[in-house]
Parts: structure tokens; C-alpha cells; sequence
């Protein structure tokens, strides 16, 4: 048995077995023509083939841009980059479950498919959203380390294995929006997001990251902070990466509280 989650709800559901191959894949896609317009559902049917991916079925339906009832139609939008999970980009909501469709492959999939855009960001296009927001939040909690760069800074600190090997774990974000997508308190600017916080907890870790760590931890306290995660832990289930999110906002939280009662002693 394996995890899903909808819409932050967690379910079971069962690997697909498929014994003999369909002649078709029917895709139902969720479409809208601009940020403005109303939703709508149009069906695709293409041929089926072993090894398909969901990029793989959309590059086919931009070929031929028509409906399974034989209506022409517009080519359906939507992003890709790297294709082999490592960009996040073409995040979508695929049989009610928030993933990537590069690694989401047809003969693992419970047919007719459905594609949907994710729900917690601005709707753009298709299966196209506005992301923003996100990189916003890593501005906001300066997700990067300050160096000078104009002379040579030598060897770096020494770090023992064990946070060596933590970082890494968060370094592995691409941003995709997994974890906010399935987060029941993320959306509508309530909630910074596990994403966010794991990068604090990134560079927080880091010798040179520490020099600005009150900054981070004072992004991590306002109105939308980390006060406000629920502990639904949804985001785990869903992070592509299995980044330990859940031990970030552990972490993290502890440093808030330490910060709120005893910062004033370093001022």
C-alpha cells in the first residue's frame, strides 16, 4: 500500500498491477484559458505505449490538439524543464495526488488520468500556475550565505558528518510546491510553508549561515509564521525528495522559542 494525498488529506491506495496494456490512455484535463476565465474539463485519448510519462502524453496531445469526442481544441499548456525531477517545474495534481509529471509514469497509474493545476497558487494557464510566492518566501528568510567575493575567503569551516549529511537532505528542495499543495494551512498568506523553513533550517546549520541567523529566525516569527504549522505532516508524505521537513520545523521551532526568550541578551 502506498500514501496519497489530496488536497492535504491523506489516503490509501494501492499500486496499479496492470496485466494486459490498454490500446488507449484517456487523460481528463483540467483546463482554463486565462487567470480570469472559468474552469473546464476536456478528455484526450492517445495510443498507448510501454514507458509512457505524463510530459510524454501531453507533448502527444500538443501534436494533435484534439478532444477524444474529435473536436479540435487548443494544445494544453504546461511547464517542464529538466525532465528527471530535479527542477520541480512541472508540478501537478495527477489522480488527485500532488507530484511531478516527469516521474509519473502511465503503466503505475489507475486510468483515466486526471491532470489538474495545483490549487494553492494563482491559476495562470491550463496546468500552469504562478509560483511566486514561493521565491518570495526564500527572499524573505534570506536563503543564501553573505559573502564578500572580492578576495579569496580560503578553505571553509569544518563541519562534522552529520550535519554535512542533514544539509544535503534540505539542499535537495527544488521548489516544486509539494508540501505547500498538500499543507491544509498554507494558502491565502497564512502560512510561510515548510519549504521556507527547511531553508532556514539549511543555512541556519551552516558556520558562515549562522552570522544571520536572527534575521532568518525573525521571518520565521511574523503573523504567517512557523507558529501556525498544524503538525498534519502531509508535507512529508507528499516531498518528492523525502526531505525530513518535519524535523526542519521541529528544529526551527525550537530555535524561535529559544530566540523570543533569550535573543534580547545578544542586543
Amino acid at each position: 500500500m502506498s500514501t496519497a494525498v489530496t488536497n492535504g488529506h491523506a489516503k490509501k491506495s494501492s499500486p496499479v498491477k496492470r496485466q494486459n496494456p490498454p490500446e488507449f490512455v484517456e487523460l481528463r484535463i483540467k483546463r482554463r484559458a486565462n487567470p480570469d476565465a472559468e474552469a473546464y474539463w476536456e478528455d484526450f485519448r492517445i495510443p498507448y505505449r510501454p514507458n509512457l510519462n505524463i510530459i510524454s502524453c501531453l507533448m502527444e496531445i500538443q501534436k494533435n490538439p484534439v478532444t477524444k469526442d474529435g473536436r479540435a481544441t487548443t494544445p494544453v499548456v504546461w511547464n517542464m524543464s529538466c525532465l528527471e525531477q530535479v527542477c520541480g517545474i512541472c508540478t501537478m495534481i495527477i489522480n488527485g495526488k500532488v507530484r511531478q509529471s516527469c516521474s509519473a509514469l502511465v503503466d503505475q497509474l489507475d486510468l483515466p488520468i486526471t491532470l489538474e493545476p495545483m490549487t494553492k497558487f494563482p491559476a495562470v494557464r491550463d496546468l500552469i500556475v504562478d509560483r511566486s510566492e514561493m521565491f518570495e518566501h526564500l527572499k524573505r528568510v534570506k536563503a543564501w550565505i553573505e559573502i564578500d567575493g572580492t578576495h579569496d575567503l580560503g578553505p571553509g569551516p569544518r563541519m562534522d558528518q552529520e550535519t554535512v549529511a542533514e544539509r544535503y537532505n534540505y539542499s535537495r528542495c527544488m521548489t516544486c510546491g509539494c508540501c505547500l499543495e498538500a499543507c491544509p494551512q498554507y494558502g491565502d498568506g497564512n502560512f510561510i510553508g515548510p519549504q521556507a523553513i527547511a531553508q532556514v533550517r539549511l543555512f541556519n546549520m551552516h558556520p558562515s549561515g549562522k552570522m544571520t541567523r536572527d534575521e532568518r529566525i525573525e521571518a520565521l516569527i511574523q503573523e504567517d509564521g512557523i507558529q501556525n504549522c498544524g503538525d498534519a505532516q502531509n508535507c512529508v508524505r507528499v516531498c518528492p525528495m523525502s526531505l525530513p521537513l518535519t524535523k526542519a520545523i521541529y528544529e526551527e521551532n525550537r530555535e524561535t522559542i529559544i530566540h523570543g526568550l533569550f535573543g534580547w541578551l545578544r542586543k
